[in-house]
């Protein structure tokens, strides 16, 4: 297929996880890529895995001021943009007395303020007509215990799918969201100080969820590939959940 054929695309963590495999289909579907990360193992696994046809930009998603570098990186390389996916996150869970000012900025600073700093360093370089798709989380709708800092910067990332849609769409930027579900990604190794109580957090999750699994990240990319296609042209502000139904609880 080729729904994505002479389009230029940016997945901030892009190395691993879903962005890696969104990068995958993003190739596939013909587009160019380049993806961001910070992980030397991630990096030299997405050269691997992705060849030749990905740019891949070291970055660090919560370093604001880097915002302007990687957009500059992007002009060079591209010229302009057409679709960006703001993937890169952290997910720390735990209690609400176990968290610390750093640990709370480092996570605003990840998964919210970089991402934000970085949609405005790209707005001279986007087409005119650009998809931005956020990865958010069923979290944002959900009150799962230990996931108050998590839920929160997600949270922020579907408020601004949706009013970055209204500001956005008369540059002819389009705005959307993807939700996940609990997804089997390395994301969900750092839960907890040892393997055997990750275990029990990521157990726990998958008793939530009524498919009874954890998601792919191929289904996840499936949906971004959509959002970012020319088949939702007529798709802002929209938040699509692919859950396997957890919100339904």
């Amino acid at each position: 297929m080729s729904r994505l054929e002479n389009k230029t695309a940016l997945i901030t963590g892009g190395t691993s996880g879903i962005g890696l495999e969104t990068a995958r289909q993003f190739i596939a579907e013909g587009a160019r890529v380049a993806v961001t990360g910070t992980n030397p193992k991630n990096i030299a696994e997405a050269r691997s895995v992705l060849g030749e046809a990905a740019l891949i930009i070291e970055a660090d998603a919560g370093n604001v001021a880097g915002q302007a570098a990687v957009a500059e990186k992007i002009r060079a390389a591209f010229g302009t943009l057409d679709i960006l996916f703001i993937n890169a996150g952290i997910a720390k869970l735990q209690p609400i007395e176990e968290w610390d000012e750093a640990s709370f900025d480092r996570s605003i600073a990840i998964n919210v303020k970089g991402p934000y700093f970085l949609i405005q360093a790209l707005l001279p370089v986007f087409s005119k007509r650009a998809s931005v798709v956020l990865n958010t989380s069923i979290n944002a709708h959900i009150g799962m215990p230990t996931s108050s800092v998590y839920a929160l910067t997600k949270a922020g990332l579907l408020s601004l799918a949706r009013t970055l849609s209204g500001e956005l769409i008369g540059r002819g930027i389009r705005v959307n969201a993807v939700s996940p579900g609990p997804i089997r990604t390395p994301l969900h190794d750092g839960h907890a100080p040892t393997p055997e109580q990750n275990k029990q957090v990521v157990d726990a999750i998958a008793a939530q969820i009524p498919l009874g699994r954890f998601g792919d990240a191929s289904e996840i990319a499936k949906a971004v590939v959509f959002l970012a296609s020319d088949e939702a042209t007529f798709t802002v502000g929209a938040e699509l959940i692919v859950d396997g139904g957890m919100a339904t609880l």
